[in-house]
């Protein structure tokens, strides 16, 4: 497989917002170098492309293995938020779609008096969130708190846990865990 390296070098530059010139001063290169590389107009050697590289920094394997054919998606609209919660419980999730995410990140609401079931949540890995409007009920092992806006939690998800509204106006919370549950 052949790559081109001056597409790609410039497709990496312009992913991490640089121009030539700011790459070129990172790099400790000429400005024109780097013009060179990306119109293909000279083939630089692998430590002169691995130099270049250190200006990102971004090393020769990652450079040749990054697909830039397909960019993620990085903004998500209100509505393009995955609910999958149900009637009191909503837990909108961030990038559903996307592959090998390496954590879950949700919008909650939780409707008053609602909450995540009778049984305790237990898995892998730890969350943590922020409480923006109303109050929440956390139960964590032994430990119980109500939270308000402002507050926020993170704790080891092996240890069981659960979410209660016991107030009578809704609560939203963001959250975030690792790894995905959902």
């Amino acid at each position: 497989m052949s790559i081109d390296v001056g597409g790609h070098l410039k497709a990496v530059r312009m992913m991490y917002g640089l121009s030539q010139r700011e790459l070129a001063k990172r790099a400790g290169v000429t400005n024109g170098t780097i013009s060179l590389i990306e119109q293909n107009r000279v083939s630089p050697s692998v430590s002169s492309l691995k130099k270049v590289l250190d200006g990102v920094p971004m090393s020769l394997a990652d450079f040749f293995t990054l697909d830039l054919q397909e960019t993620p998606q990085v903004f998500y609209a209100r509505d393009e938020l995955a609910d999958i919660g149900d009637r009191d419980v909503s837990l909108r999730l961030v990038a559903a779609k996307r592959t090998n995410r390496a954590m879950t990140i949700m919008h909650e609401r939780y409707r008053p008096k609602a909450d995540t079931g009778a049984d305790m949540l237990s898995h892998k890995g730890e969350e943590g969130g922020i409480v923006l409007t109303g109050h929440i009920e956390l139960t964590v092992g032994g430990q119980s708190r109500v939270l308000g806006p402002g507050d926020a939690y993170y704790f080891a998800s092996a240890v069981p846990h659960r979410f209660r509204n016991a107030g009578d106006e809704p609560c939203e919370i963001v959250s975030a865990s690792t790894p995905p549950t959902f």
